[in-house]
């Protein structure tokens, strides 16, 4: 097992006070993760030491921030076994690779009555932007439903999964329930009947092993800023012979190779949708940001993250009115959103705060799953590398005082 407490230590925000001599526990980590030590000061010395523009300039400082922001994308290939760094796509987030993927491959291949499918437990990125273009297209968007135990349902998969789905898009692993879907076992599903996949691999990507090849995914999609890098930065990772065909996302400097007034030409995998400059401090965040859970051990944080995430739930089953949604903690990440008889989650999560203890509430970014539960809203703990048993039991004599204060 990890050693949480020591890996606190990495983290300077962990070290300061939510409130006047009350501890911050943060479990609000499926929004966004805290950043360590060695990804503020890479960014830090970039800044101080070498910031200039990447690519265009042949003096030192130009020559350092490329190799530096070129170097990141060779190692977030190699944290993905990416085939090629090419391949790799430098967006801000998660939300603009899938947007990137609908508003490019989408428009250019869909027709009217193609039929594109998601599931109901997908966030708001990996639903609008295929609603959009939907619209556009005049295609069919259609969803594989959820059990009540937070898995999806699979035995309609054969009726919604056909000749006609151009696109099946979908959630590793559900920032509402947690649960960790079959990504290989729908993508080989989805090619059986000739059908693209994307992968939002938000919630993934930092907490489990991820192996582009092995899933055999067409893209996939993630953010730096939940996988304890900065914000403004993400992937968007495709097979080749997809990104080759599609066209450009945006138009501008870096992503030509030649501008004449009659037209242009575009740039070679990944310039060709990487226009204007980049987010370069972000880039070599990122880059120091797999650096760092690479040598902890993709592996070692997700038995970390599952062993905390039962000792979670057993904990919260415990407590009276408490409700968890989604499955139990063998077949889930490190996320445990639950509802609490008698409270908002608006007012638990403000409650919590007084003693330092940061949660997310609200619908999450997922109105529709929320919308089936009938649930206006629910309260989400979610875990990371440095959460601690303690950090879980102070979560719990919270939510205790919770019950006192509505006297529940």
């Amino acid at each position: 097992m990890l050693d949480a407490k020591a890996i606190q230590a990495d983290f300077p925000i962990l070290q300061v006070e939510a409130h006047p001599g009350v501890p911050l526990v943060y479990l609000d980590n499926a929004a966004t993760s805290q950043k360590p030590r060695a990804v503020i000061e890479a960014m830090d010395t970039y800044y101080r030491s070498y910031n200039a523009n990447v690519h265009r300039g042949i003096h030192r400082l130009s020559e350092a921030a490329t190799a530096a922001y070129e170097g990141a994308r060779v190692r977030v290939a190699r944290f993905i076994n990416a085939p090629d760094p090419d391949q790799v796509i430098f967006v801000r987030n998660t939300t603009e690779g899938i947007n990137l993927v609908a508003f490019t491959w989408g428009r250019a291949n869909l027709r009217p009555g193609d039929e594109i499918l998601l599931t109901e437990m997908e966030h708001h990125s990996n639903i609008v932007p295929w609603q959009l273009l939907a619209e556009e297209k005049g295609a069919v968007v259609r969803y594989i439903p959820f059990t009540g135990e937070g898995l999806l349902d699979l035995s309609r998969l054969p009726e919604l999964l056909t000749g006609r789905t151009r696109i099946f898009s979908f959630t590793a692993m559900s920032n509402v329930f947690g649960t960790i879907n079959p990504v290989q076992e729908l993508v080989a599903a989805a090619h059986a009947v000739g059908a693209v996949t994307v992968v939002d691999a938000a919630q993934a990507v930092p907490h489990l092993p991820v192996d582009v090849q092995a899933l055999d995914c067409d893209f996939l999609a993630f953010s730096s800023h939940k996988m304890c890098g900065p914000t403004g930065i993400g992937v968007l990772y495709g097979k080749r012979h997809l990104l080759e065909a599609m066209p450009p996302f945006m138009g501008g400097g870096d992503m030509i190779r030649r501008v004449r007034l009659e037209g242009s030409t575009w740039n070679d995998l990944p310039w060709k949708f990487e226009a204007g400059t980049p987010s370069i401090a972000e880039g070599i965040g990122l880059g120091a940001a797999v650096d760092y859970l690479s040598a902890i051990g993709m592996e070692a944080v997700h038995a970390h993250e599952q062993f905390i995430t039962d000792y979670a739930l057993e904990a919260l089953s415990e407590i009276e009115g408490l409700q968890t949604l989604g499955p139990p903690a063998a077949q889930k990440g490190g996320v445990a959103a639950f509802t609490l008889e008698g409270a908002h989650p608006h007012d638990i999560a403000q409650l919590l705060d007084q003693d330092g203890i940061a949660v997310r509430a609200g619908h999450h970014c997922a109105m529709p799953l929320h919308h089936k539960l009938n649930l206006p809203a629910s309260a989400r703990a979610s875990f990371y590398l440095y959460t601690t048993t303690e950090d879980v039991d102070k979560l719990v004599a919270g939510l205790h005082r919770v019950r006192q204060v509505f006297r529940l």
